[in-house]
């Protein structure tokens, strides 16, 4: 369309046709499908499930529901539904709710065309600006949303309050011949999402009992979670009904797309890139711990853990390896198991704990959390320690631990700082027998630094599976028999005692 247009009687000319939100969004996102270009880029693990299911409702001309936990990209959706839109579209000049030059809506408007007829300045709004979106709050009023009487018009015009030219519009009008979505809509008073009746069903508004209709054309996506319609509040159900398409949102159901979602979300600096290696392994393992949230009897599963939480531990996993190099002066380095101890504060806040995880405490099971994911992992890296728990004193060859376990049961211990640097790192790791010999076994082809990181993988997966015994303090993690440190344990306790 030509936005040179500058009035009325221009547009006429030129052979524009106006067409509803809806209409304009299904004709896109047909174009779309034929061409087969993404409706959605970035949307990952939602191929076959929520998209489908999204560009069904958007075909059907449907307002939405979004119906899922937190973190499950639910309004990054409904931005998206933006680029569906026309790019430019014409509005009478200086109208507040976007009035078609062809159908004006507005008292602004239709007195400004009939002033003016043919001359009536028309501007272009771009598809960026056809976007409203609102937080529901338990504060938000119907005058937030529609509109109200405003006194202050009323007296700069000096008008009556029965003069429809006093209404100042609400953030639902104004996004007329748009999108406009509500975040959170159970935390609407009820009374509050009554007055959006009328507005999905027939498509206009009643302010202050104003004879007016303005059947805007708007199409709504709403986001609820699934925890509020017992805990903060409820979607009432005529309002329900009136939105004709609810689709459920999931988490990523594999971890190979939470990689890719964490990856393509994870905010790195180009200087941390530079220094910071993370390995596959260790990006598993991150990922592999809000999988284990979401099955914890120790986290709120109504609350949901976020893809924010791994998203975040990435980036304090790959700082943890930067601070580390900048501390020991060294050019480059890599996320070490150790490192991950780093990630504990990414977890605690973004995981809501039922009564037994508050007796846990957060800490707790946030480490807890870490070592069930490196349980989890290590079996598909090793061989599963489980096999080889009543064969401990087994040959090597039929238990490929026994050398490793053995080494610790003579007594001997590993610290491992979190500071050390790579050299004293690769030493002490090597001090510990039989550790570098089961990598090059089941790792051929690991180079120095990649086995390095194995080596310290096979100390963590044995603690994981209670074969040794580890001890995290502040700044370090010990490494040290089993048995020792339960007989340590229980002296310590005869002690208390007496």
């Amino acid at each position: 369309m030509d936005t040179n247009i500058k009035t009325l009687g221009e547009l006429k000319k030129s052979g524009y046709k106006p067409k509803s939100v809806k209409e304009e969004i299904r004709q896109n996102l047909i174009t779309k499908l034929k061409e087969k270009d993404s409706a959605f880029p970035g949307i990952i693990g939602y191929e076959d499930t929520v998209i489908p299911d999204t560009e069904r409702a958007l075909l059907s001309r449907h307002n939405i529901l979004f119906l899922g936990l937190r973190g499950q990209a639910k309004t990054r959706m409904a931005r998206q539904m933006v680029d569906l839109l026309d790019e430019y579209i014409p509005v009478i000049e200086g109208s507040e709710v976007n009035d078609d030059p062809f159908m004006p809506l507005s008292r602004y408007a239709r007195d400004l065309i009939a002033e003016k007829g043919d001359k009536t300045p028309i501007s272009w709004l771009h598809r960026s600006q056809r976007y409203g979106e609102k937080l529901a709050t338990p504060d938000v009023s119907v005058a937030d949303l529609i509109g109200d009487i405003d006194p202050i018009k009323a007296a700069n015009l000096k008008l009556s309050f029965a003069d429809e030219r006093v209404i100042h519009f609400g953030i639902i009008p104004r996004s007329n011949r748009g999108i406009f979505v509500i975040n959170e809509l159970p935390d609407l008073q009820a009374r509050i999402q009554v007055s959006l009746f009328n507005i999905l069903q027939e498509g206009d508004i009643q302010i202050r009992g104003f004879k007016i209709r303005m059947p805007l054309d708007i199409l709504f996506v709403f986001t609820a979670n699934p925890e509020d319609y017992t805990n903060r509040g409820s979607i009432v159900t005529p309002l329900k009904d009136r939105i004709e398409s609810q689709i459920i949102t999931h988490y990523p159901k594999n971890i190979e797309n939470s990689l890719l979602i964490t990856e393509q979300e994870a905010d790195v600096h180009s200087d941390q890139l530079k220094k910071v290696q993370i390995s596959d392994m260790v990006k598993r393992l991150i990922e592999q711990v809000a999988f284990e949230a979401r099955n914890s009897e120790y986290v709120d599963k109504k609350s949901g853990v976020s893809a924010r939480l791994t998203i975040a531990a990435y980036e304090n996993a790959v700082s943890a390896g930067e601070r580390r190099a900048i501390i020991n002066k060294e050019k480059e380095t890599q996320v070490r198991i150790g490192d991950l101890q780093g990630i504990i504060p990414a977890i605690t806040g973004k995981i809501e704990l039922v009564y037994e995880g508050e007796q846990e405490g957060p800490l707790q099971v946030a480490h807890n959390l870490l070592d069930k994911s490196i349980r989890t992992v290590f079996a598909t890296y090793f061989p599963n320690p489980e096999n080889y728990k009543k064969r401990k004193q087994a040959s090597p060859a039929e238990n490929p631990y026994r050398t490793v376990i053995l080494w610790f049961d003579q007594g001997n211990q590993l610290q491992l700082l979190g500071d050390l640097t790579d050299k004293q790192y690769e030493s002490r790791l090597m001090s510990v027998d039989g550790l570098r010999e089961l990598v090059g076994e089941k790792f051929p082809k690991a180079n120095g630094r990649e086995a390095l990181l194995l080596m310290e993988f096979v100390l963590h997966g044995l603690s994981a599976y209670s074969l040794i015994s580890k001890k995290v303090l502040e700044n370090e993690t010990r490494f040290s028999d089993l048995l020792g440190t339960m007989m340590n344990f229980n002296l310590s306790s005869e002690d208390d005692v007496e």
